[in-house]
Formats: structure tokens, sequence, C-alpha cells
């Protein structure tokens, strides 16, 4: 089914920049920091979606969740696509973070690169 509505509603106030900046900071946490941190960023994350069923800090810079509306819909739509807002929620929420918490064992276990960070 795709999406009929084609606007997303968000202010871009300072949360929303700190939002962005810590989503985008998600894709490159297993090269900076220790995998057993990683993980447990990862963990808080998915623990909010299982408590609140959203993205607390959406809350904070109202983006309304309806519609499967999320961060990176808002983003992707500000930038002119239109992606599939379902199964991009469901890819983020249920795909991305677990895989990116398996990368980053591999990453740093099995390959042996050490975090540039800590």
């Amino acid at each position: 089914m795709k999406n009929t509505s084609t606007t997303t509603h968000s202010e871009t106030n300072f949360i929303f920049w700190f939002h962005l900046l810590i989503t985008l900071s998600a894709w490159v946490l297993p090269f900076l920091f220790w995998w057993p941190l990683v993980w447990a960023v990862y963990a808080i994350v998915h623990l909010q979606f299982a408590l609140f069923g959203r993205c607390l800090v959406n809350k904070m810079h109202n983006l309304n969740e309806e519609d499967n509306k999320i961060l990176y819909t808002y983003v992707l739509e500000w930038l002119g696509f239109q992606p599939n807002r379902k199964k991009l929620k469901f890819f983020i929420r249920q795909v991305l973070y677990p895989v990116l918490a398996v990368f980053a064992i591999y990453w740093q276990v099995v390959l042996g690169i050490k975090p540039l960070i800590f």
C-alpha cells in the first residue's frame, strides 16, 4: 500500500537538529565506541520502542508518528523522496539497529579493529 499523504510536519528546532545528529551518529557508533557500549545504546533505543511504541524524541519536536511518520521519512520527504513509510519504519525499528549491533561485534571482535574513541 502506497502512502497517499506526501507531507510530514515537524518543528525544525534545536531538538530536531539534535535528534538528526544522534540518529545519524547511530550509523557510525560501531567504529567509534567499544561494542558493549554500542549494544547498550541500541538496546535503549529498542526499549523506548517496546515500552512507549514510539520514539520519544519525535514528540519533542512535534513529529506525530501517525501514518508511520518517523524522522527518516520527514528528512527523506523534505529532500523530495517519497519512501514507503511503513516499510521504512519497519526497517529502521526492527532491522537497522540489530544489524548495526551485529556489525559492531564483527568489526571489533572478528576483524579485531579497535574503536576510534573507546
